[in-house]
């Protein structure tokens, strides 16, 4: 998978993620592609560690799907993190 196909899908792995996610996420274009990005990664890896020997990168159905999964994974981690930060200002 090329570089540019990588962002696309990314961008549009995190935008899945966040009509899914309830609540208001306040991010912008490069921020939802690089949520994309981590939900993938993260969704590849644990696609990987279920079904052994399939390649992290490799592009199938339940590897958007895991993807998807991942990038509400990272959003929910995310959001934990930046609660705490936002109460302290």
């Amino acid at each position: 998978m090329g570089l540019i196909t990588f962002i696309l899908f990314g961008f549009v792995v995190g935008l899945i993620a966040r009509a899914i996610m309830p609540g208001r996420q306040s991010m912008g274009i490069v921020a939802t592609a690089l949520l994309g990005i981590a939900g993938s990664f993260v969704g590849g890896l644990l696609g990987s560690l279920i079904h052994r020997g399939r390649n992290i990168f490799d592009l199938h159905t339940s590897g958007i799907i895991g993807s998807i999964i991942g990038a509400l994974i990272v959003m929910f981690l995310v959001g934990l993190t930046g609660r705490g930060r936002r109460a302290m200002t």
